[in-house]
């Protein structure tokens, strides 16, 4: 009833810092994979080309982590601004 609006702010707050931890996850385990191949260049048990290709792909995926978390924190500032 009466408060819709705070609802709506604290579910806006909930989505972000959901967004936000599953951004943190997608990292950590590009981080792990990537950290796996390494061992296992050393080890000879991955390629080196595979090695190359999960570091990559890790270095991309913190790229766009620190993008969206931009986006992100620029959107929630917005909302947080808005009136209720």
């Amino acid at each position: 009833g009466g408060n819709a609006a705070s609802g709506t702010g604290a579910g806006a707050t909930a989505s972000f810092g959901d967004a936000l931890g599953r951004l943190i996850d997608g990292v950590e385990q590009s981080t792990a994979t990537a950290n796996t191949a390494i061992g296992g260049m050393m080890n000879k048990t991955v390629d080196v080309h595979e090695a190359m290709i999960a570091l990559q792909r890790e270095e991309l995926s913190l790229q766009l982590t620190v993008q969206v978390r931009n986006k992100l924190m620029s959107a929630y500032q917005e909302i947080m601004r808005m009136p209720i």
